[in-house]
């Protein structure tokens, strides 16, 4: 199976996505950023508290062969991707809009626009939008089971 589609399968159900995908769309629309024709992933980590922890990835390409990933993730106000680390996945995160708390390795920092942060394989990080805020991702691969979450998420990818 590729990842995409465990993607999908570790995601929430369309029939609970649609309220949270018109939102996005909206917010988009106030940025009048248009994302790419991908249908979205909404994930709640399987915590089932979309609303504090969760994200949309729109992704743009995972060419696992190829060696490079490139996806859009959005998070609403407050709402956070959880600390976790990679294995294997080298990752670079550049704010498009909004702002976000970073905190990596430990260290929490403010990133707003035009902000980068590289970030190494085996350093924990996760991230909180401060207001609405979309990061773009470039990295390697995206492979679900190399998310190690420090709060071990029952039944998503990599817990």
């Amino acid at each position: 199976m590729d990842e995409l589609q465990k993607g999908k399968e570790a995601g929430m159900d369309a029939g609970s996505s649609v309220d949270i995908l018109q939102k996005v769309f909206s917010q988009f629309d106030k940025w009048g950023f248009t994302p790419p024709n991908t249908d979205p992933l909404v994930f709640d980590f399987g915590l089932n508290n979309f609303k504090e922890t969760g994200e949309v990835e729109f992704w743009i390409a995972n060419e696992v062969d190829a060696g490079y990933c490139g996806k859009f993730l959005f998070v609403f106000d407050g709402q956070s991707c959880p600390v976790h680390h990679h294995l294997k996945k080298l990752e670079t995160f550049f704010i498009l809009f909004g702002t976000v708390k970073m905190q990596y390795e430990g260290v929490e920092r403010i990133m707003k626009p035009g902000d980068v942060l590289k970030v190494e394989r085996e350093k924990d990080h996760g991230f909180t939008g401060v207001g609405p805020a979309l990061l773009l991702e470039v990295s390697q691969p995206s492979i679900l089971d190399d998310n190690y979450f420090l709060n071990r998420q029952k039944g998503f990818p990599g817990a």
